[in-house]
Formats: structure tokens, C-alpha cells, sequence
């Protein structure tokens, strides 16, 4: 039997029809998998990325060779290189409101004892770019570069309520509500009727809407063109933060936000 006959001519395109490179979609996100997952074999990133071991092989070694990604020899597993921070460097010092929300942050922390962050939108979610631990042994952790919904977050909401009205209407049509919790709110009804609350007074709260046992309260930060460009918030578990303590919190956290928009001009 003769073999099939190969037509020669232009290979055909790395692009999908977007117009998105096939392969530089697959290694971005590998990245993202690392970030969520470190310490992935390679066989699981393979599994986890319905892709074939040898792909995913050329694309981990790829991105090694430039620092992206690196493995332990002695445990054969991936995890995000160094090369990525020196990226997310880059990332923080395009806006001096991380520095300037450093020390406020700092002050925040001393003054409620809970951990206090700062998020910025990014997309459909919240990207949370810094952060002052409490000293408590039971505290929220969102370490720079994690993402969360919108609408399941106390930065998020405060985002929402304060933003452009496009933002929030762009987001209601095209994100789904996602359920994390039954206090998430999943209904364009009932996350508009929150937004009115929160412009009412001035913060955010959620309450148990993203992680069960954990409350938080935010409150937004402005440019100079009057813009909510971040938001400000304090984590902590609903056995130190009570109902009782919203309104005070939220006043804490509002000054501080404030404190951090005059700094950036607004």
C-alpha cells in the first residue's frame, strides 16, 4: 500500500480564529496553573491542561530556560521561576499607589488588629497588590497577584459601587454570578440593591459571600479625576469581626481610604 500523498504549502497558521497564538496561550496559561497550584508534576499539569505530556514538556523547559518556571530535581515538581516576579515588579511600579498605600495599610493593620489590603480592578475580578498581616494566628491571606470575583469581595463591591456605571453593567451582563457560598449574592437584583447600600454608607461588607467564617469590610480609594481606582479593606474571621463592629470598621477603613486618595491626588 503506498503511503498518503503530503501537500506542500504554507503550514497552516499557529492562530485561532481570534487571532490569539495557539502556543503562547498554552504557556500563559501554564503560568496561571503554577500560580494557583505550585508544585505540579508534569504529567499533572498535563492532565490539568488536557494537553500531551510531550507539549507541556517543551513548553515547562521553554519557559525555564527564560526563568519563568523552575522544577526541584529532587521531586519533579514545577513551580513558578523568578523571572515572574521581576514581571510583577514592573507591574507595581507602573502606579506609586502601592508604596503610598503601604504605610496606611501598615496603620490600618496596628489599629483594627485584622489584615488590611489593597486591590485594584483587573478585568472581571479584583487583583489584590498588597498586603499588612495581622499578628493573629487565624487571619485572611490574599498574597499579591491573587484574583477574586467582583461581586463575591468586599474590594470588588466597593469597585462596583463607586466605578463607572458601564463597569458595572458590563459586568452583570457578561461575568455570571458564581456562587461560593449561600450568602454569595448571584442575582443582578439583589447585587444592584447592594450597591445602593454601600453608596448609602460609604463601605463595602461582605459578609461570608466568598470564604464561609470570613468577613470583610472595604471602602474605595479615588484619582484626581475622581475615579475609584482601588479600594482598601480589612479581612478577618467573623469571631473578631462581628456585626456589631461593621459600622466602626467601615469608618476606620473609609478614613484610611480616603487618607490614600488624597495621597494619590484625588
Amino acid at each position: 500500500m503506498s503511503e498518503p500523498i503530503r501537500r506542500r504549502g504554507r503550514p497552516r497558521s499557529a492562530k485561532d480564529s481570534t487571532g490569539t497564538v495557539q502556543v503562547l496561550d498554552r504557556a500563559l496559561d501554564m503560568l496561571d496553573l503554577l500560580a494557583a497550584h505550585p508544585g505540579l508534576t508534569l504529567s499533572e499539569v498535563a492532565e490539568r491542561m488536557e494537553q500531551s505530556p510531550s507539549t507541556v514538556h517543551r513548553l515547562l523547559h521553554s519557559l525555564a530556560a527564560r526563568g519563568m518556571v523552575e522544577s526541584d530535581p529532587a521531586t519533579q515538581a514545577w513551580n513558578i521561576g523568578p523571572a515572574t516576579f521581576r514581571l510583577g515588579s514592573a507591574f507595581m511600579r507602573r502606579s506609586g499607589i502601592v508604596e503610598r498605600a503601604r504605610p496606611i495599610l501598615r496603620a490600618l493593620m496596628e489599629h483594627t488588629g485584622e489584615t488590611a489590603n489593597l486591590g485594584i480592578l483587573n478585568g472581571d475580578a479584583v487583583l489584590f497588590v498588597s498586603q499588612a498581616e495581622t499578628h493573629e494566628t487565624i487571619r485572611a491571606f490574599f498574597p499579591p497577584g491573587t484574583r477574586s470575583p467582583l461581586h463575591a469581595s468586599g474590594i470588588g463591591k466597593a469597585l462596583l459601587a463607586f466605578g463607572r456605571a458601564e463597569i458595572l453593567h458590563a459586568y452583570l451582563d457578561g461575568a455570571g454570578l458564581a456562587r461560593f457560598t449561600d450568602r454569595t449574592l448571584t442575582t443582578p437584583e439583589a447585587l444592584t440593591q447592594e450597591m445602593s447600600r454601600i453608596r448609602s454608607r460609604g463601605f463595602s461588607f461582605d459578609d461570608e459571600e466568598r470564604t464561609r467564617g470570613m468577613r470583610c469590610i472595604a471602602a474605595p480609594v479615588f484619582d484626581l479625576s475622581g475615579e475609584a481606582i482601588a479600594g482598601v479593606s480589612v479581612s478577618g474571621p467573623t469571631h473578631r469581626i462581628g456585626h456589631e463592629h461593621v459600622k466602626t470598621l467601615g469608618a476606620v477603613v473609609a478614613a484610611a481610604a480616603a487618607e490614600l486618595s488624597q495621597a494619590m491626588g484625588g
